[in-house]
């Protein structure tokens, strides 16, 4: 019964947001934004990484850390370089 109710929920409130994406077209826009954002900071981690551009140290690509390079950009990278360095 539970499991039928929950459901429920979450169907109801995806239409919802469907309808309102759909609706207003900033909402198309900022999704977009947002998931080209994602898209480039997971990038910009996995060349940083990979390029061997800072030693030794792995920046784990997951949602945590895209997150934080989403939000602040490049510096994002050297806040989790410099949290990297400093706490492990």
């Amino acid at each position: 019964m539970k499991t039928i109710i929950l459901w429920g929920v979450l169907t109801i409130s995806l239409l919802l947001i469907l309808i309102i994406l759909f609706r207003k077209k900033i909402g198309l826009r900022w999704t977009s934004t947002f998931g080209i954002h994602l898209v480039l900071a997971a990038l910009g981690i996995y060349v940083v990484n990979y390029s061997g551009l800072i030693g030794e140290v792995y920046i784990p690509i997951n949602p945590a850390t895209i997150g934080t390079v989403t939000v602040l950009g490049l510096p994002g990278v050297a806040l989790l370089y410099g949290l990297k360095i400093s706490l492990f």
